[in-house]
């Protein structure tokens, strides 16, 4: 408690020197960007990504909340059908913001890998068991 108060009489009194105020302002930027700037711009690029990788099948939604089939891919447009009676919309590249069908690509393929590794898992637990009872 009396570090607090010698510390705010000191401060009041001009006894903090620039280079410690200055040191504390670069800390403050340098927290700042590590939990702000930098996650949001890893971020933005898994999104670039995403947008750039979209091909014709794949079933996107965006950011209106529109679902659909992409059935023609332009440099900064994409057509895409929607809807029982296929009606087909234009709409730009940064509008998507989701791709369904990578989405459950990517899915498929982790809970594959990990069938692989409980399976791999389960195989190398029976044959410990085995050399167990073999040396029994």
């Amino acid at each position: 408690m009396n570090f607090i108060f010698a510390t705010a009489s000191s401060t009041a009194a001009g006894g903090s020197s620039p280079t410690t105020m200055i040191l504390l302002l670069v800390g403050m930027f340098a927290v700042m960007y590590f939990v702000m700037i930098r996650p949001q711009k890893k971020r933005q690029k898994e999104e670039q990504e995403m947008r750039d990788a979209v091909e014709i099948g794949d079933e996107i939604t965006t950011i209106g909340g529109i679902c659909g089939r992409v059935v023609t891919v332009k440099e900064n447009h994409l057509i895409i059908e929607t809807g029982a009676d296929r009606n087909r919309m234009q709409i730009t590249r940064w509008a998507i913001q989701s791709n369904d069908t990578a989405n459950a690509r990517l899915a498929a393929e982790r809970a594959a890998a990990k069938e692989a590794a409980e399976k791999a898992k389960a195989e190398k637990k029976a044959a410990k068991g085995k050399d167990k009872k073999e040396d029994k």
